[in-house]
């Protein structure tokens, strides 16, 4: 079995980092644009869509700059997703970075889209163009 293929997407986001930080870190803000619901208990979010049950345990965690999961069926392998929030200290522009693995070619191309048409969903709810 071949290495995961690792990858990462910058996507600017017109927001303060604090706010930020509330969508990509805590289930309530997660719910209104990762998954139709999120809940957590302890260091396990728990990700709902179309009835379709995912668990992930939250693995890194900085105040107003990154959570780390990582799914329960990669728990053995080195394969995580993060949201992690950069500011240029010149512009002061807010990108949110997201890093993920896939298997192979195909499957990074789908996660990228999957991640395209999820931050575009983050970027209506927080009203960022």
């Amino acid at each position: 079995m071949q290495d995961p293929i690792k990858f990462e997407l910058e996507f600017v986001v017109q927001v303060s980092p604090a706010l930020l930080y509330q969508y990509i870190a805590t289930p309530s803000g997660m719910s209104e644009w990762f998954a139709d619901n999120v809940n957590s208990r302890g260091e396990y979010f728990r990700f709902i869509w179309d009835g379709q049950e995912e668990k992930a345990k939250i693995i890194k965690r900085v105040s107003e700059e990154r959570a780390r999961f990582q799914w329960d069926y990669d728990e053995d392998t080195k394969k995580y997703f993060e949201l992690r929030i950069e500011v240029d200290e010149i512009t002061k522009d807010v990108s949110l970075m997201v890093t993920d693995f896939g298997d192979d070619e195909e499957e990074v191309e789908e996660q990228k889209m999957f991640w395209d048409n999820q931050i575009s969903e983050l970027k209506k709810v927080l009203g960022s163009r």
